[in-house]
């Protein structure tokens, strides 16, 4: 059976990237808005990560012009961002020359990784964790605050970039790890472990995620005691997975237990669980990034159905792809109606599960 939904797989890749290639802009290399390179970024990460040699020769221009363009990107504080977005665009760039491994890129990765470590947030500069956003990262902004879906992609790329040169690097600069699971923590919806007043005491929402403290886009529901609680959501609750799998915590640990449970009671893959459609690509890559990593394979869902949540994705991943190769949200919120974008989100998705089988 797994040999062939990888050779589905395969075809489906063969056709998105092949849309991709088109897509591309010759003139600078990049894809979408050049503001933003980690559009090009996500593009080039789908590329590379084709299980086929063949096919990585057959677009090796192509990779060349986007990885030129992110090159181009480079600011002089180390981090890779077009006007805005500073350390969102970071971290994806960030992983996309790590997967392709080019020692050229060595010097622009080290410091891109130490542009993302001075990102994470110490609004009152002691070191200690006495705001609420501490420890987390935000879009790059100086008046942006940490938020759950920037830090675990910072998160993302500083765990695959300590693996990765920490034998060159010895015991340099690094995230405080520590720090960032305080701030994850703090957007976990646990009354055990969290004693923010928003913390939900509703049991659907226990253990799951927001998006900062304090703000959840899946809106609010009362509390027993009459205040007001924040309810959780998919996307951010892998996201939240995510975070604690990057700074290697415990598998035992009761928010790492509590969120999975979430996740497990909320699992489907027709919407973003709280949110419908409304980032519902990112929510499937965060879940494949996620489960796979968790090396969980079967999800039992509210009746206690054992589902293979690795084929259930592929299929309706397949299913929805366009004809012409690419994938749309008809929902347009955090920009799923840019095909470019939703494309690579899939692309990447079924990579992601095509290894894992």
């Amino acid at each position: 059976m797994n040999l062939s939904i990888k050779q589905e797989i395969e075809r489906s890749l063969d056709l998105g990237l092949n849309w991709l290639n088109k897509e591309q802009n010759r003139s600078s290399g990049n894809w979408g808005i050049e503001e933003y390179p980690a559009l090009t970024g996500l593009a080039v990460r789908s590329f590379l990560g084709h299980p086929s040699p063949q096919v990585l020769k057959k677009y090796a221009k192509t990779l060349e012009g986007g990885l030129g363009f992110i090159r181009s990107k480079v600011q002089s504080d180390g981090g890779i961002y077009g006007k805005g977005l500073a350390s969102y665009n970071t971290s994806i760039c960030l992983m996309a020359l790590m997967q392709h491994k080019d020692q050229q890129d060595e010097a622009i990765i080290q410091a891109a990784r130490k542009f993302l470590i001075n990102q994470q947030s110490d609004f009152d500069n002691k070191g200690e964790s006495d705001n609420v956003f501490d420890g987390g990262v935000g879009y790059g902004s100086r008046w942006a605050h940490s938020d759950l879906s920037n830090t675990h992609l910072a998160m993302e790329a500083l765990f695959y970039a300590k693996k990765t040169y920490q034998s060159k690097e010895g015991e340099g600069v690094d995230l405080d790890w520590d720090a960032a699971i305080t701030f994850v923590s703090k957007c976990q919806n646990l009354p055990s472990t969290n004693k923010e007043k928003w913390v939900s005491d509703h049991q659907d929402d226990r253990g799951g995620f927001v998006y900062f403290p304090g703000s959840s886009m899946a809106g609010e529901r009362q509390n027993t005691n009459g205040s007001i609680a924040l309810r959780s959501y998919g996307s951010m609750s892998y996201a939240g997975l995510l975070s604690f799998i990057y700074a290697e915590m415990d598998s035992q640990d009761p928010r790492v237990l509590a969120v999975k449970d979430w996740l497990t009671k909320h699992y489907t893959i027709k919407e973003n669980p709280g949110m419908g459609p409304q980032g519902l690509f990112y929510y499937y890559h965060t879940m494949a990034k996620a489960l796979t990593l968790s090396g969980i394979t079967t999800i039992s869902d509210e009746q206690g159905v054992s589902k293979d949540w690795r084929k259930e994705l592929v299929l309706h991943l397949l299913n929805l792809q366009s004809k012409d190769g690419s994938w749309i949200n008809d929902n347009g919120r955090w920009w799923e109606k840019d095909p470019v974008l939703v494309t690579s989100y899939a692309l990447l998705t079924l990579e992601r599960i095509y290894y894992d089988l």
